[in-house]
């Protein structure tokens, strides 16, 4: 899935390098668009990230020597530390200059899969991917917030948004593609090794090009606040990946599901009466805020785990190889793609709510049709078909819900305002994964069989059916009635 928010406006305080370079029409134009080109190279490798390693999960298993259960934890370490510490990011971003943290950042991430790719044991593997989440949580906040201030409002801006939308989306979807090529033509260690000369090239383009822009408010961050919420969410994951291995009335499942949840109502006591809090909990009053955020995190919690079990599909059962794995997924990229860029046009005519339940009715439906899979399905009726429903939904659902919960925030609040979407949609995929996997391994009864492990997907993709209509009752409940209309 795809880590995508919306703004309307430049936060005020922000530099406009546009402005700074007036009378130097032809440096302007390229000074912007080196920020856009910066920015959406920044979004492409977070969103990457989070999909790149599923084709590469049974080579680093045999290599490694990973358990079930780790190879979870490969998807979960990235997305949990991201989900844990991008409200962090967004907050440092807007006080302490959005350039910097994007560049310590981007210099975090690529030093973590540096580390990644050269792993020798199973426990470096998923420390390096920890690390590039943290990174990615610095830096994803700050791509957005950079784009607004260095590209003016109106046309130019809303075609630099459409684009910076349109490479998520890609990111998250051509993940399977790029890690079944470079798993099969090189290794799965460059799944992760691919990112180093990249992040470089863009930390030299965004030290070079960028403007340092900040909220103009300058105030302590919530350290302690960062680290419960990050520790809450973690733990209740690994308590519900536990439940796998040794069910769910263990003690080593249910101590860590308990703590989850105090971990975080300490958060947010602590939200409550620190005066410089990470998150503000009066945004939570704002119902396009809330209700936007808690749709997305419904919706990640299903769509996420679409390209983690049609992968696994893909090899294990019908016996694809990596590439042909990321081959067969590259329709359902396209439509993610293209759902995103057909998004801002309905919205004009329906309005971000319309589009937002249409998009994830739509996912619903492929979601019901995918749960039909069997042991010997064809490419076409199996994977291709569903695979397009599912991400053209996906692709509809994500810019509007991301509009809904950027709209009516307070300028300085931007990076922060980004960071919690962004937030809602990852932690609802991992937290979704961890359910959906442990739904499929108790339909599957330790058996690895084709019909054993086809049954145990299916039931995945029904669950995930269910998650997803109940995302659009609360929508059609709960979300603003009230059209937003972009350029």
């Amino acid at each position: 899935m795809t880590l995508m928010t919306h703004a309307h406006r430049a936060p005020s305080g922000i530099s406009d390098p546009a402005t700074a370079d007036a009378g130097r029409p032809d440096r302007t134009e390229q000074r912007m668009w080196a920020v856009v080109l910066a920015a959406c190279a920044g979004q492409f490798l977070v969103v990457l990230d989070v999909s790149v390693v599923n084709t590469a999960l049974p080579s680093m298993r045999s290599d490694l020597g990973l358990s079930s259960a780790g190879l979870q934890w490969v998807v979960n370490a990235y997305s949990i530390v991201v989900a844990g510490f991008m409200l962090f990011g967004g907050r440092a971003g807007d006080l302490y200059g959005r350039k910097r943290m994007f560049l310590v950042g981007l210099g975090v991430f690529t030093l973590a899969s540096l580390a990644g790719g050269l792993a020798q044991e199973g426990w470096q593997l998923l420390a390096a991917r920890a690390g590039q989440g943290l990174g990615a949580a610095v830096l994803a906040p700050s791509t957005l917030t950079l784009l607004t201030s260095a590209v003016p409002e109106g046309p130019a801006r809303a075609r630099a948004i459409a684009t910076w939308t349109a490479v998520g989306a890609g990111g998250g979807a051509a993940g399977g593609l790029v890690g079944g090529v470079l798993t099969e033509t090189l290794s799965w260690r460059w799944t992760l090794l691919i990112n180093v000369p990249i992040g470089a090239a863009v930390v030299v383009l965004g030290a070079w090009w960028l403007s340092e822009s900040r909220a103009g408010e300058r105030r302590r961050l919530d350290l302690p606040g960062a680290v419960l919420v990050t520790a809450g969410l973690a733990t209740l994951a690994y308590g519900i990946v536990q439940t796998e291995q040794d069910g769910w009335t263990a003690p080593s499942t249910l101590l860590p599901l308990i703590a989850g949840p105090v971990l975080l109502g300490a958060f947010l006591a602590v939200e409550a009466r620190t005066k410089a809090p990470l998150m503000p909990l009066k945004l939570f009053r704002m119902r396009g805020v809330s209700a936007a955020n808690a749709a997305m995190f419904s919706c990640g919690a299903a769509m996420f785990c679409m390209w983690y079990f049609m992968t696994l599909y893909a090899q294990n059962v019908l016996h694809y190889s990596p590439l042909a794995a990321g081959l067969a997924l590259m329709p359902s990229s396209l439509a993610v793609i293209l759902g995103s860029k057909l998004a801002p046009r309905l919205m004009r005519v329906a309005g971000a709510r319309q589009v937002a339940v249409l998009g994830v009715l739509v996912s619903a439906a492929g979601f019901g049709w995918q749960s039909t899979m069997d042991a010997h399905g064809s490419y076409v009726t199996a994977i291709m078909l569903p695979g397009i429903v599912m991400m053209a939904g996906a692709g509809l659902a994500g810019t509007p819900l991301a509009s809904l919960a950027t709209s009516g925030a307070a300028p300085g609040d931007a990076g922060l305002v980004s960071g919690l979407i962004n937030t809602s949609r990852v932690m609802g995929g991992a937290l979704g994964l961890s359910v959906l996997a442990t739904v499929a391994a108790a339909r599957t009864g330790g058996s690895t069989s084709p019909e054993a492990l086809t049954a145990g997907y299916a039931l995945a993709f029904r669950t995930g059916t269910g998650i997803l209509v109940g995302g659009v009752l609360m929508m059609l409940l709960w979300l603003p009635k009230d059209r937003v209309r972009q350029a």
